[in-house]
């Protein structure tokens, strides 16, 4: 029995008790999370506004709903007509399943992608259509092919495409096609795409632009011939089948990467300078405001020098107009923009300690910074020149959280737009005067909302009350935020799930959740997915749940960010485990009972914790985890560990491999053999080391699943088989 004392008037008395009673029987009457609920009928899925297209007037945009392409007015939200009845386009009799869709740059013309079919993580290949909103006339693109990476020019006369690794025009007047280059070939020469490892690291795949005047395309070249290449075995058929693709790991040969212009008029194509090295990356291409100069950011193979290149594209001749070097390294993004006037352009920089614009002159001299502070613009969304304001996302008001700002370019009358503590995701129609905000926080679902420019709201676009409506029938508890201080004096940001009878008095097993790669964040105030729900099963089963963002993670500057610089997993290992030592330390956690778990790079660090840190975990379940740096790709790894020749200790001493033998307690391995991220090759060679040491533990494979781990009832079995290993090993 538990007895309650309180020093209160009768009255008062009875209405608390009468309080704590109907908030007992409320959560009597809601029901915990299961694993069907989350997995099988899952009732968790937020709605938001996809696929907006903005008019050129600024004053409507379109949007995909059930099927049709509708056009809404952007000042009261309102659907005011439907731009095109997806039942009504048809191909022989057959109705066209609209699955993504372009304007053209006149509005007359929509280019409808259907039949989509994913590649790796960001490239796909489809039907692509073009659609005439005058005539109704339909006309497909290279028909019964599926291409790639279509997009109209900018005067809307011509697409260019891809196909088959070469890069094509389709002529939107004439329906006639033409190739711009006929050498690409699978596994040898990439045209106008990236290859793997360009894809996945520098987060692109699109890889030639149109000139503003529409005269001309740049494109890049990959030469993959002397890359190594990786082996998959896809199950299923009598004799499995070999999928092979080119594959860099850290220290081997990469593409040689070549850019040229595609001139229209005289179907020339210039190719750039080479210059002396070409062991290096072309990271990001872009067109300056001049249809004559060409924008490039290159880096050297350790990345930590960056340098801002233009070329002339009448002479192919390359100029460097800014450098930056680092004792680290760089990191790519999209902050770059040039300015209308043609003489200055917009940087972005962690020279300072923290990420922040930079205004620059033509020739790369700095004019001014534009922002400054202990904080990070984590991303530069655009500048309305008409006004002088530039429009970010910042870190000012913590580091888990996001929030919009506006700034004028001389950088004074900087300007919190959006409200609510949590995060924003936000997007604006081209000439600046409205955005669209995704905002939601760890206790709140996401709400999309139309606003003026100004930081005033003008209409809710969706505000979940059905997801609302859907979870107040569930027990929820909350998830907290807080800070660990390690016995280095670091400070860490985490947050921890309570089940919601916690008792102070009692003792509960605890369950870390941990990714701790470099410049991500766990531990962020927004609306969380499926995952979130399954902490709150565990909760309802009494474990607690803590997730804490160790060194090396982002949103606290570059000295926190690139501490693990040259030695991944050490410094990452050495605070997920004193931040479990200091929750053994708390009177209601059993410090017998404290277990670990991560997907990829978190899979990684729990390995290493059930290794190096094996005293202080019980229990661990790794899915496909990197287990040795050596078999992951160059462009990340070299980033972060410089080349294995120059730091074979930075890549050896941190290996589970290396500390197979030093496992302690219980642990699930947890591979996809399809994955084309983190090979099954690292499943394999910790296994192989585990076995030699002669150390026991548990595995599940899933066949022909990449690193996602999903399709069908997957992640249904996935997440009981990791259910029930909890339950039974913590």
């Amino acid at each position: 029995m538990i007895r309650i004392s309180l020093n209160v008037s009768k009255t008062t008395g009875f209405l608390f008790l009468l309080f704590l009673s109907q908030n007992f029987l409320q959560a009597q009457l809601r029901k915990d999370f299961t694993l069907d609920d989350i997995w099988k009928n899952p009732v968790w899925r937020s709605e938001g506004v996809d696929e907006v297209n903005w008019f050129k007037s600024g004053s409507q945009y379109s949007a995909l709903k059930d099927g049709n392409i509708e056009v809404y007015d952007i000042k009261t939200g309102l659907r005011v007509r439907t731009l095109l009845e997806g039942s009504k386009l048809k191909l022989d009799s057959s109705i066209l399943d609209i699955q993504n869709y372009t304007l053209s740059p006149d509005e007359n013309q929509l280019l409808i992608e259907t039949g989509i079919e994913p590649i790796y993580r960001r490239s796909s290949r489809a039907f692509f259509y073009l659609y005439n909103l005058k005539s109704g006339n339909l006309q497909a693109i290279m028909p019964g092919k599926k291409i790639y990476l279509a997009n109209f020019s900018p005067d809307g006369k011509q697409v260019a495409f891809g196909y088959e690794n070469n890069l094509y025009l389709h002529d939107v007047g004439t329906g006639k096609e033409k190739a711009i280059t006929s050498t690409g070939k699978i596994n040898e020469i990439i045209h106008g795409s990236t290859d793997w490892v360009y894809e996945e690291e520098f987060e692109f795949w699109k890889a030639f632009h149109w000139s503003p005047d529409s005269k001309k395309i740049a494109f890049m070249t990959f030469d993959e011939r002397e890359v190594p290449s990786y082996n998959m075995q896809m199950w299923g058929s009598l004799y499995p089948k070999d999928y092979k693709f080119k594959y860099p790991k850290a220290g081997e040969r990469n593409s040689r990467v070549d850019v040229s212009i595609y001139d229209l008029a005289s179907s020339k194509t210039l190719p750039l300078e080479e210059g002396a090295e070409n062991d290096q990356y072309i990271a990001r291409m872009q067109w300056t405001r001049n249809s004559g100069i060409l924008s490039m950011r290159r880096l050297n193979r350790l990345q930590n020098k960056i340098e801002l290149l233009h070329a002339d594209a009448t002479s192919g001749k390359l100029t460097v107009v800014l450098e930056e070097n680092s004792s680290t390294f760089h990191e790519m993004n999209d902050d770059l923009r040039y300015l209308e006037n043609g003489r200055e352009f917009i940087w972005s920089s962690d020279k300072s300690g923290f990420q922040h614009l930079y205004l620059h002159s033509m020739d790369g001299k700095l004019i001014r910074p534009i922002t400054s502070g202990n904080w990070e613009v984590s991303s530069f969304l655009g500048i309305d020149e008409k006004k002088g304001l530039l429009y970010f996302m910042s870190t000012e008001d913590g580091s888990v959280q996001r929030q919009l700002y506006s700034v004028a370019v001389s950088g004074n009358n900087k300007r919190r737009l959006s409200e609510g503590k949590g995060t924003h995701s936000v997007g604006f129609n081209p000439d600046f005067s409205y955005y669209i905000d995704d905002f939601s926080s760890a206790a709140n679902v996401p709400v999309t909302t139309l606003y003026q420019s100004n930081g005033k709201a003008v209409k809710v676009l969706e505000d979940n009350k059905s997801l609302k409506d859907r979870l107040s029938n569930f027990n929820i508890a909350p998830k907290t935020f807080f800070e660990v201080t390690t016995a280095k004096g670091i400070k860490l940001n985490a947050w921890m799930i309570k089940p919601i009878n916690f008792d102070p008095g009692k003792k509960y097993p605890v369950l870390m959740h941990c990714y701790g790669g470099p410049g991500h964040q766990t531990v962020t105030d927004a609306w969380a997915g499926a995952d979130f729900f399954w902490y709150q099963m565990l909760a309802s089963k009494g474990f607690i749940v803590v997730s804490v963002d160790n060194r090396g993670t982002g949103g606290k500057g570059s000295e926190f960010r690139k501490s693990t610089y040259a030695q991944l997993g050490k410094l990452e290992c050495e605070d997920q485990t004193d931040a479990a030592r200091w929750l053994g330390t708390q009177s209601w956690v059993d410090a017998g009972r404290i277990g670990i778990w991560g997907w990829s790079f978190g899979g990684y660090l729990t390995s290493l914790c059930l290794t190096k840190g094996a005293d202080v975990f019980k229990t661990g379940i790794a899915v496909a985890p990197v287990t040795n740096w050596r078999f992951y790709d160059s462009i990340y790894t070299e980033r972060y560990l410089k080349l294995p020749s120059e730091n074979a200790v930075g890549y050896d001493d941190n290996s589970p491999v290396t500390h197979a033998d030093k496992l302690k307690g219980n642990y699930l391995l947890v591979h996809g053999t399809g994955d084309d991220n983190v090979h099954f090759q690292n499943a394999i060679s910790l296994v192989n080391a585990l076995v030699k040491a002669n150390r026991p533990f548990d595995s599940a494979y899933y066949p022909n699943r990449n690193h996602g781990i999903y399709g069908g009832s997957t992640r249904l079995h996935l997440y009981t088989k990791m259910t029930n290993f909890i339950l039974e090993n913590l």
